[in-house]
């Protein structure tokens, strides 16, 4: 009789515990109907993690402005945040991980080029739409219809920085160019040299470096002796405050043009007093004539403690073109990608703070640059911009 007990009670047991688990499967099923999944992919954490923070926080502050709206038709915004610490095969992981959960609909990413390079044939196997709010090495898009991004190529980048140096800063012949050895550094260097050949500047000198490098002593001293006007930084803020610091240690007067990987206030801090007067080419700049740019960064103040960079307002709006496409197209990722490839033209593009976006055949758009330079510690825009790149 106590056998039959022990076996009636283990069958309720059993039976409960399957109910619960049916009921929970059933409930994740339905959250599962009531919110919409986008992922955010970038360095959120590794020697350029401050670009990742940046960028966390402005996709952050746009998911809390649609859900307190009402959400993506009705439904909940939420954000899968992914690591790829900056670098290509932790890239490749992350897409291979997006790829393969059908919930996300589409992935705003990655910042670097050689990630969004690595993660591009994995998202277009998958039919998923990458939107990268920061890379901008010259082949980032093509080849790929699912591939996007809402920033300038880095062809458009260097011709246009050279145009600045040689058109404006006056009195500079003479150029040498420091480079991170990635796609985004390489490219980039590479647009810069023959548009500056072009103009008919000198390239006196071109060092090469690594992502981990932190003693650049030994290229600065070769550039030291080759007596440049101007050197230009062809890489990212974590190894370009260092360059900054120990060239003004060295004595090198040289004046100092980044270009839009050295846009980061970390860049400030690494660089201390010696990034005065730096001058930085980047896609977007907070104007105080803006209204749209100043709501904006009040919001992420307040939410944040801190001001929005150009990467946070990049992927503000990249969010954004987002759930417009899955709000005008439909909740799949086909749908998401046919919509972006419809804003093909001026008066169909997307008004965000950080201008009008539309794309090319290759997910490429055209929109302008501008210059920062520090001053008293700060970056603030350059007195004179050139937004026609004349």
């Amino acid at each position: 009789m106590k056998k039959n007990r022990l076996c009636s009670t283990a069958l309720v047991v059993i039976f409960v515990m399957t109910f619960v688990m049916i009921l929970g499967f059933a409930l994740t099923g339905c959250e599962a109907k009531n919110e919409i999944k986008v992922a955010v992919a970038g360095p959120f954490t590794g020697s350029i993690a401050a670009f990742g923070e940046m960028i966390k926080r402005g996709a952050e502050l746009k998911a809390k402005e649609i859900n307190a709206a009402g959400g993506v038709n009705g439904k909940t915004l939420t954000l899968v945040f992914e690591d790829d610490t900056g670098k290509d095969k932790e890239a490749s992981l992350v897409a291979e991980r997006i790829a393969s959960n059908r919930q996300i609909l589409a992935v705003v990413g990655h910042f670097n080029s050689n990630c969004s390079l690595a993660g591009k044939p994995i998202y277009q196997r998958a039919g998923i739409v990458e939107l990268s709010p920061g890379s901008t090495n010259v082949n980032v898009a093509a080849g790929s219809e699912w591939t996007f991004r809402n920033i300038y190529r880095d062809d458009f980048q260097a011709a246009f920085a050279a145009k600045y140096i040689k058109n404006v800063l006056g009195d500079i012949q003479k150029v040498a160019i420091f480079f991170d050895n990635d796609d985004y550094g390489r490219g980039l260097k590479d647009s810069f040299a023959a548009e500056a050949k072009e103009l008919g500047l000198e390239i006196v000198g071109m060092e090469a470096y690594d992502r981990d490098n932190t003693d650049f002593k030994a290229q600065l001293t070769s550039i030291k002796a080759k007596q440049p006007d101007l050197i230009f930084l062809s890489g990212l803020y974590s190894q370009a405050g260092l360059i900054v610091s120990q060239a003004r240690e060295a004595g090198i007067p040289a004046q100092l043009f980044g270009a839009d990987g050295v846009d980061s206030p970390d860049f400030l801090t690494i660089a201390g007093d010696a990034a005065e007067g730096t001058y930085v080419t980047t896609p977007f700049v907070f104007r105080l004539d803006d209204p749209k740019a100043q709501k904006m960064a009040i919001a992420f103040e307040e939410m944040h403690g801190v001001a929005p960079d150009t990467w946070a307002a990049l992927t503000y709006d990249a969010v954004d073109m987002i759930v417009e496409a899955i709000e005008k197209g439909g909740e799949n990722r086909k749908a998401i990608r046919d919509h972006l490839a419809s804003i093909n033209s001026p008066e169909k593009g997307y008004d965000g703070i950080t201008g009008l976006t539309y794309f090319d055949e290759n997910g490429d758009c055209t929109k302008p640059a501008y210059v920062k330079i520090v001053k008293d510690g700060q970056f603030v825009p350059a007195a004179e911009q050139m937004l026609g790149m004349e």
